[in-house]
């Protein structure tokens, strides 16, 4: 610990946004940097705790203390080599993790926590500017070949890590660009795709094999991709969405969240959508349901497209602003959240439950909604009830499905490859990572379900140990 009382000495001090009035006219990254002075104070808070608790809470268990204080003595070369040690790709985390490593941090039991993202993101970033970055090449080939389906975060880190390993890794991704929902998903003003460019660069050079464009199941079909490959790992995602099953689903202007964000996405990097194809909030009334991070990310979207107006429904009960008793620190707190999206101009509206979507010459043009309550039952569960008989209406010309996630799409590889599925309908596998076919290996969302990206990358990280065994004795 460099500064014994930095946590005493210094305030925490947030990059902070862009100003509203000038973010919602571009897709722009919204959040600021820090200069690097301000910086180094913000890592002295650090108090290197006999027990990290923002170690603990890290899914890539990043050795927080230690990078925090390499940063404090301007070390930034050893700061981002320490980050590197259990995170492929801080540039990714640094800017779209929600942190449950502050959440947990110790300081945020009475005080606001070490800005541990935002420190995570300078560091990388000064390590790219200094030229600290450069690939890993390995240094011999053991002949074996690995196929990957899927090129998200957890596809890119097994990749990453068996191709340093010296197997010739091969990432198969069915759209045009490597990412995932990483470049199609999040919007570009959260999370700017230069900075997936930037990497796939250096993973070139280390020798990693892209192919996009291949729809592995369809342009290449399983029996092929087993003949081919010493051993597949899938990191296909969970990307069979929630669907709403009520009247007047089928309605024009009534669309997945996805739908809009990968269109949108793929307009800001220069992609020609035709105009009958085209999804855009301009002057409509905007109804977004679903509260959560996607869902947001439709809010922040339509905003920009300059939407007549933009609600959001939850079908969820509004969280506490402040933990209650039930939540204790160091767990993750259940509280309210407000994203840069909501600042800029969104109704909220909780409890919330649709019953119906009604429309005027196919068109959507209103949506029917009713009061729901929540309490616990006598088992602890959460169960809903209706709270009141009066419908809510809203008029709406557009409405985004943002309900999250269910499983991996079943039709296709999957069930070509004959794998077991639990319950969810994810995909099962063992300690080993493997699936009922042991040749075939699962990461990500495939098998934990919709989960956060810094969770992908430590499952690609943990996959691609056991996966280079199994090629040791094969």
């Amino acid at each position: 610990m460099g500064n014994p009382k930095g946590f005493i000495e210094v305030r925490r001090k947030d990059a902070g946004n862009r100003p509203i009035k000038e973010r919602i006219t571009d897709f722009g990254e919204v959040e600021q940097t820090l200069n690097k002075e301000d910086r180094i104070l913000q890592a002295s808070r650090c108090m290197d705790c006999g027990v990290p608790f923002c170690h603990w809470a890290c899914p890539v268990n990043s050795k927080i203390p230690e990078w925090q204080d390499a940063i404090y003595q301007k070390d930034w070369e050893l700061a981002a080599k320490v980050l590197h040690s259990t995170n492929d790709f801080p540039e990714f985390t640094g800017r779209v993790c929600p942190a449950p490593c502050e959440k947990s941090c110790v300081l945020s039991i009475s005080d606001d926590a070490v800005t541990i993202r935002e420190n995570e993101a300078a560091t990388i970033e000064r390590a790219f500017e200094y030229g600290f970055i450069k690939p890993i090449i390995p240094t011999h080939r053991t002949g074996k070949k690995v196929a990957v389906i899927g090129s998200g975060p957890a596809g890119l880190s097994v990749a990453t890590r068996l191709n340093r390993m010296g197997h010739t890794v091969t990432l198969f991704e069915k759209d045009e660009k490597i990412g995932g929902l990483m470049r199609f998903g999040i919007p570009d003003f959260k999370f700017n795709k230069g900075i997936i460019d930037r990497r796939l660069a250096i993973l070139e050079k280390e020798g990693l094999i892209f192919k996009t464009n291949t729809f592995v199941g369809k342009d290449l079909p399983a029996e092929k991709l087993l003949n081919d490959f010493d051993a597949v790992c899938l990191a296909v995602g969970a990307m069979k969405p929630r669907d709403l099953e009520v009247p007047g689903r089928e309605l024009k202007g009534v669309h997945f969240a996805m739908e809009f964000l990968s269109q949108q996405n793929r307009v800001f990097a220069g992609v020609s959508i035709p105009e009958k194809e085209r999804i855009t909030a301009e002057g409509k009334n905007v109804i977004v349901i679903g509260g959560g991070d996607t869902g947001s990310d439709c809010v922040g979207t339509s905003i920009r497209q300059k939407a007549k107006s933009v609600k959001q429904v939850e079908i969820l009960s509004q969280p506490p602003i402040k933990r209650d008793d039930s939540n204790p620190w160091p767990y993750w707190p259940t509280t309210l959240k407000v994203s840069t999206s909501h600042e800029e101009g969104c109704e909220r509206f909780w409890s919330l439950e649709t019953k119906k979507i009604t429309g005027e010459n196919g068109n959507v043009s209103q949506i029917e909604l009713q009061e729901v309550k929540w309490e616990k039952d006598k088992t602890g569960r959460m169960t809903k009830s209706v709270n009141s008989k009066k419908s809510i209406n809203f008029e709406v010309d557009l409405v985004f499905l943002a309900m999250g996630f269910t499983q991996p799409i079943h039709e296709g590889l999957l069930n070509e490859l004959k794998l077991n599925y639990d319950n969810r309908g994810n995909v099962i596998i063992d300690k080993n990572f493997q699936t009922s076919n042991p040749k075939v290996f699962a990461v990500g969302d495939t098998v934990l379900g919709a989960s956060l990206v810094v969770r992908a990358i430590a499952s690609g990280r943990d996959a691609a140990q056991h996966i280079d065994k199994f090629l040791a004795i094969k």
